[in-house]
């Protein structure tokens, strides 16, 4: 009997570690590549079989929903808690903007979230609903001051970024000073002109 329970002991140290090493490599092929990356290659960093990653998540929405928080909500949803903090509306949508696009260039996974890639994950779906009310409540605090456009909606927000995720998902991928430069050109053409340079 002893030994039986040493054995089951044994089992379940192995699968522990197991989801631990699976866990930690699809962080970071989520991270690096984004949610699409070949479960294979999760596999051969986590020194299991694919059969495993099935076995202990039952499949990539499953790994998703294991890791999504540590891959993009938390850092996300910092984020918007930053961004609610900031007193001035046109600073306050500055930051808004190029925190989210900065997120875009640096985690390939966000834009997974922005396209909606899985939406058989629950997890994935909420953040995507978190953003989008985020969207709105920037939006609808910043169009009353001046600080955009008059006709500037949370639909045009949202339609910026999506475009920029399918652009770095699909296309050639920019330099980041290109793409640093294209975020100042997009904020200055939604400034309204309370928020505008001298000048504009």
């Amino acid at each position: 009997m002893a030994g039986a329970t040493s054995a089951e002991s044994g089992l379940r140290a192995d699968a522990r570690r197991n989801v631990e090493q699976i866990r930690s490599a699809a962080i970071g092929a989520f991270q690096g590549q984004g949610l699409t990356v070949p479960l294979e290659e999760v596999a051969r960093a986590a020194g299991v079989s694919k059969a495993t990653i099935f076995n202990r998540f039952g499949g990539r929405i499953g790994l998703i929903e294991a890791v999504i928080e540590e891959v993009v909500a938390s850092e996300l949803f910092a984020v918007i808690d930053h961004t609610r903090s900031i007193g001035d509306i046109g600073e306050r949508v500055a930051y808004y903007l190029t925190a989210i696009r900065d997120l875009q260039y640096r985690q390939p996974a966000f834009n997974d979230v922005l396209l909606q890639a899985f939406p058989g994950s629950p997890q994935l779906m909420e953040i995507c609903r978190v953003g989008s009310e985020a969207n709105e409540e920037l939006i609808a605090a910043a169009r009353p001051s001046g600080a955009l456009r008059p006709e500037f909606t949370a639909d045009d927000l949202h339609a910026l970024v999506v475009d920029s995720a399918l652009a770095l998902k699909h296309g050639k991928r920019p330099s980041r000073d290109d793409y640093d430069r294209r975020t100042c050109y997009l904020l200055d053409g939604i400034r309204g002109r309370s928020s505008a340079p001298d000048g504009w």
